[in-house]
Order: C-alpha cells, then structure tokens, then sequence
C-alpha cells in the first residue's frame, strides 16, 4: 500500500517550529530503503524542546524500544516508538501512516505543552 503522507512528512524534514515561551518542535524525515524494521522506508525523528534545549517528547524510529514484560520476551520490536518524556526510553508507536504520524505527534506535542505551562 502506497503512503501519500510521505511526501507531506519529507517536505517537513528540518522545520524548526515555534511553539512560544521558547518551546518548539524540530521535524526531520528522509527515505531509506524499506527494510523489516522500517517497512515504510522512511526514517524520521518528530521531537519537542523545552526551552533549555532538553527533548521532552519524541517519536523517532532510530532504535528498536525494550519492553517490559513476558508478553515480549525475546522478541524484536518495530523501530517506531515514542518518548513521552526525558526520561523515558520509548515505548512503541503502532504507525499506520506517515498523516497519522504526524496527527498523533502534534496532538501529544498540545498535550504536553498545555501540561507543562500550567504548572
């Protein structure tokens, strides 16, 4: 199945965003060669900055995630997982499209930023 989103996400690729109070979002996607960890042949990395510079939230594909748990116990994992805070190490992120990528990215990235300028 073709992704059209694709193209949306490539032509994204090293945006830098404003998010005010010196928050923002770096955007960066290219091509790879599909392989059976990035079956979508696309390697990205959606990230969003405190003002210090520290990634306080992340989805990237660069690495498989470990998880927790017999569920999962000897298996590899896809690449696509998302960091939901400094600390975290990832969890994986079901992707089903490069729009819907990007829809879940900008939707936690609101949700963060609500979160943290409210305290």
């Amino acid at each position: 199945m073709v992704d059209h989103g694709i193209q949306n996400l490539l032509d994204l690729h090293d945006n830098v965003l404003d998010q005010e109070d010196g928050y923002w979002i770096k955007l960066e996607a290219w091509r790879v060669v599909p392989t059976k960890d990035v079956p979508h042949g696309i390697r990205y990395s959606l990230t969003l900055h405190a003002p210090s510079g520290k990634r306080i939230l992340g989805y990237d594909n660069a690495h498989a995630v470990k998880v927790k748990g017999k569920k999962y116990s000897g298996q590899k994992l896809p690449f696509d997982h998302k960091h939901r805070n400094v600390a975290d190490h990832g969890v994986p992120y079901g992707f089903s499209s490069a729009d819907q990528l990007l829809v879940d990215f900008f939707s936690d990235a609101d949700k963060v930023l609500r979160e943290v300028k409210s305290k």
